[in-house]
Order: structure tokens, then C-alpha cells, then sequence
């Protein structure tokens, strides 16, 4: 059939089309069905040019429509046996047909683009689930213990005295041996608490809270004096820091079970912490030892390559600042208030002597009145001036000693990476002269040079490990201080607006009982 079909074309009528054929020159190889209408008149260029480009685009969507997903079209072993059977295509038509079929190809590439998926991120929510769930772990305790320091009282006479507090537990856990427990400890036995606590955890990166200050002066004038308002004073002052101390280790999550705290509450009598005093040998080395600690810190340093560390380390430091500057604020406004309630006072005194020299019956009814109402007024102030000292300057001044401890657990950390680079430095050393050894031919000390080598090995990585323990340590201490000093602060500003609210409700109620009676004068 092809030797019947290559007559009709004639070489004279093929001019006049060559432009029609230049046109088409990409739409044919598309319509090879056409090429049969060979016999029609020439006459009409205008219309199989438009059913041509017609044809064309329906070509193509059937092409890209239903062909194009045949992924066998491409192979080479397909193409032959279908195209005879369907059209009898000239050898001209089926290179052109290729690049059709090669630009089916694209839509198939999304396919390599969609493997690569980013696995690195579900690192994140693992760290964040770790932190909730150690979050979970602190804050999902369901029992209690509550801790009051109470009735303190002088034992004995002369500079042989001491002071004397009641401690009372009300508790839940069952590890203590029963729920309810009161014992009677002296300030030596709190202070060797807080040294055994320190030795046992300060190391690891716990941070424990601070132990309230010995006081030399004011024990002495307890020792030395029967009777005295600031005796009285200090000693309340010291009852309330000897709570405080305890209840912070209390809401400690590890402290609160150390076996040392649960004998301090338990025990009817503890051992005499003989290392606490002040003029003891054992002081001396403690003074000795925070001088050390103090050079040691100036001696030894560390390049921080923790930016979260870097950043609360310059945060601790300047919480610090501002808590300095607010508790000297409160401490003025302390004494400001007492001399303020002291005033009064003699303001009261000298009404009081006025009324009596008054003539005016009314006059001096309304003096008399006036001065009472004074001495109630003294007695708002000289009470909201312990509120401002118990609420505000002692949380700030305890949170103040928080901090400090905070700089000894950061320090510890330091002398923690000082400690692994000083035996990756040695284990250095220690290769080296392996090295010389073997290349000098003592072989005799090679062996030993190898056991040395493992020993300093087993130190570096027992260092290594110490260092990320204590950093992860710090890491969950730093976030219950931040919690915690949240909550206090929080718990403690509702409580000291009340206390204003109520002094300023009962200066109003005074001076309201007072009013009708100064309207009286006549």
C-alpha cells in the first residue's frame, strides 16, 4: 500500500503548498491520520489549515490526557509493533514523535523531590517533651510537708546560753516515720544541716538555700540581758529565717529526702555539729577555705561556649544588683515607718498633756480623743512596719543569699571543666612519652606508659561525664529558682497589699470615730 500511495503527489502542484507545508512543519508529524485526505481539491487552503491547528491542540490533549501516562511508550520495543498496526506512520514521523513523549517526562521528576524530607527537627520536641516532663516530675508531687519554727526560748544563763527553737512537721510522705513530729533544735544544729546538705549536693550542681548568718552582737546581748526590745526583735527575726530555711528545702524535690533533713525532723536528739562555731578550729578552716574558694575563682577561669549559660550567668548577676538596691529601698522604708510610729507616739503624748491643761470643756474632750486616736495610729505603723520587714526585706534578702548559692553551683561547674581539661591535658602528656619510648627502644616501660594511658583515659571520660551531669543539673535548678521565685514573689506582693489595705481601711475607721467628735467643738 505505501508503492500505491507515493504517486499522487505531483511535483508541479507541491509549490503553491510549500508555505502551507512550512507552516505545519510541527503540526503534521501530530496528524498523520490526516496525510489520507490527499484526493481533496487544493483550492481550499484556509480551512484544513484551521482544522489542522484544531486537530493540533486535540492532539495534544489526548496526547497529554491519555497516552502520556503510558510509561511504555518511551521504550523502544513498544514503539515498533503499535505504530504499523494503527497508522502506517512514515519513518519521518517517529523521530518527531520522541520529543513529544520526552516532555511527558517532567511531570514524573516531583517524584525525586518529594525523598529528601528534613529529619533534624524532631530533635526539638524531644528536648521540649524532656523539659515537660522533668517540669511534670517537679511539680506532680501530691504530698505535703509543712514546716513551722516556733517558740524560741534561752536556754541557760550567762555567755553559756543559747537559744532554743521548737520545730513542728505535718507531713504525708511516707517515707517519714510518722505525719506528725515536733522536736526542739538549738541554731547550731540548723548551720550543721545546711554544711552536711552542701558537702553532699553543692558538687553535683544543687543549689541549697542558704542558712541564715551567725550573729555575734545580737547573741551576746541575749546572753548578757534579762529583758529587751531588740533582743526580742532579733530573735523573731531569726525564727523566721530558721522557717524559711527549712521550708525551702522542703519544696526540694531531692533535699526534701536527703536522709540528713529527714533525722533533723525525726530525731529527738541529733549530735552537737561542733564545727559551726565561730571561734572553733573548725571555723578558722571554713574562713580558710572561703578565702581559697574566693582566689579560685578569680584563678580559674572558663571560656563559656554555653550560650544559655552565658545568658543567665549575666542574668543572675543582675537580679543580684536590683535585689541590692530594692532591700536597701525597704530597709529605709522599715525605719522610716518606725520612726514614723515613734513619732507619733510622742505626737500622742503631747496631745495628751495638751487636753489635760485645756479650759474648753469640748476643746479638751476632742484633745483627749485626738490622742488616743494617735496611739492606735502608732500601733498601724509600727505593724505595717513589720510587715514590710518580714514580707519584703526578708524574701529579698533570702533571695539575695539564692543567688550566692547560685554562683557556687555555676563555680563548681567551672572547676568541673577545669578538672576534664587538666586530664585530657595529662592523658596528652601520657601519649607523648609512650611515643618517646617507643621510639627510643625502651620497651621495658611501655606497659607501664599503656596502663597509664587507660588510667588518664578512664579519668577524661569520668570528667567529660561529670561536666555534662553538673551542666544538666543546673539546667533544672536554674528553671524550679525561676519558678519558684516567681511563685514568692507573686504570693508575697498579694500578701503585702493587703496588709496596706488593711492599715489604710483602719487609719480611715479612726479618723472616721474621730470626726463627729472634733464637728462637737463648739
Amino acid at each position: 500500500m505505501a508503492d500505491d500511495r507515493e504517486p499522487p503527489p505531483l511535483f508541479d502542484d507541491e509549490k503553491p503548498d510549500k508555505k502551507e507545508d512550512e507552516d505545519d512543519l510541527f503540526a503534521t508529524p501530530n496528524e498523520a491520520p490526516k496525510e489520507e485526505v490527499k484526493d481533496e481539491p487544493a483550492s481550499l487552503p484556509t480551512e484544513p489549515a484551521q482544522d489542522k491547528s484544531e486537530d493540533l491542540f486535540a492532539a495534544d490533549d489526548d496526547l497529554f490526557g491519555g497516552e502520556g501516562e503510558e510509561v511504555d511508550l518511551d521504550s523502544p520495543e513498544t514503539e515498533g509493533p503499535s505504530s504499523p498496526a494503527k497508522m502506517e506512520p512514515d519513518s519521518d514521523s517517529s523521530p518527531l514523535e520522541a520529543p513529544p513523549m520526552a516532555e511527558v517526562l517532567p511531570p514524573a521528576k516531583p517524584v525525586p523531590e518529594e525523598k529528601p524530607k528534613p529529619t533534624p527537627a524532631p530533635r526539638k520536641p524531644s528536648m521540649e517533651k524532656s523539659k515537660e516532663e522533668i517540669e511534670e516530675e517537679e511539680s506532680g508531687d501530691q504530698f505535703t510537708l509543712d514546716i513551722k519554727v516556733h517558740d524560741p526560748g534561752k536556754v541557760g544563763d550567762g555567755m553559756g546560753a543559747y537559744m532554743s527553737y521548737k520545730v513542728t512537721t505535718q507531713t504525708s510522705i511516707p517515707a517519714f516515720r510518722r505525719p506528725s513530729m515536733t522536736v526542739t533544735r538549738r541554731f547550731s544544729d540548723f548551720l550543721g544541716l545546711h554544711e552536711k546538705l552542701s558537702q553532699k549536693h553543692v558538687h553535683v550542681g544543687r543549689i541549697v538555700p542558704p542558712a541564715p548568718e551567725k550573729s555575734v552582737v545580737g547573741m551576746t546581748k541575749i546572753k548578757m540581758s534579762k529583758e529587751d526590745t531588740s533582743s526580742t526583735e532579733f530573735v523573731e527575726k531569726r525564727r523566721a529565717l530558721l522557717e524559711r530555711f527549712l521550708q525551702r528545702i522542703s519544696i526540694h524535690p531531692v533535699l526534701q529526702m536527703d536522709p540528713d533533713f529527714r533525722d533533723f525532723l525525726e530525731q529527738d536528739e541529733l549530735p552537737r555539729a561542733t564545727s559551726t562555731s565561730a571561734v572553733s578550729g573548725a571555723g578558722v578552716l571554713r574562713l580558710i577555705k572561703g578565702v581559697g574558694d574566693t582566689l579560685s575563682k578569680v584563678t580559674i577561669k572558663m571560656d563559656e561556649s554555653d550560650q544559655w549559660f552565658e545568658e543567665k550567668q549575666n542574668q543572675v548577676e543582675a537580679l543580684d544588683q536590683q535585689l541590692k538596691k530594692l532591700h536597701a529601698s525597704v530597709e529605709a522604708l522599715v525605719t522610716y515607718r518606725k520612726e514614723l510610729g515613734i513619732s507619733t507616739a510622742a505626737f500622742a503624748k503631747s496631745t495628751a498633756m495638751l487636753s489635760n491643761s485645756e479650759e474648753h470643756t469640748a476643746l479638751s474632750r476632742a484633745l483627749s480623743q485626738l490622742a488616743e486616736v494617735e496611739e492606735k495610729i502608732e500601733q498601724v505603723h509600727l505593724e505595717q512596719a513589720d510587715n514590710d520587714f518580714f514580707l519584703l526585706s526578708e524574701l529579698l534578702k533570702d533571695y539575695i543569699g539564692i543567688i550566692q548559692s547560685i554562683r557556687v553551683v555555676f563555680h563548681e561547674r567551672v572547676k568541673s571543666f577545669h578538672n576534664w581539661q587538666n586530664a585530657q591535658q595529662n592523658l596528652a602528656k601520657k601519649r607523648e612519652q609512650e611515643a618517646k619510648f617507643k621510639q627510643t627502644g625502651k620497651t621495658d616501660k611501655i606497659a607501664q606508659a599503656q596502663e597509664e594511658i587507660r588510667e588518664w583515659e578512664g579519668k577524661v571520660e569520668k570528667g567529660r561525664e561529670d561536666f555534662e551531669e553538673i551542666s544538666k543539673t543546673i539546667r533544672t535548678e536554674i528553671r524550679r529558682f525561676e519558678t519558684n521565685r516567681v511563685k514568692d514573689f507573686r504570693n508575697i506582693i498579694i500578701k503585702y497589699m493587703e496588709t496596706l489595705m488593711n492599715s489604710q481601711q483602719q487609719l480611715i475607721k479612726y479618723w472616721e470615730g474621730f470626726l463627729p467628735e472634733a464637728k462637737a467643738i463648739a
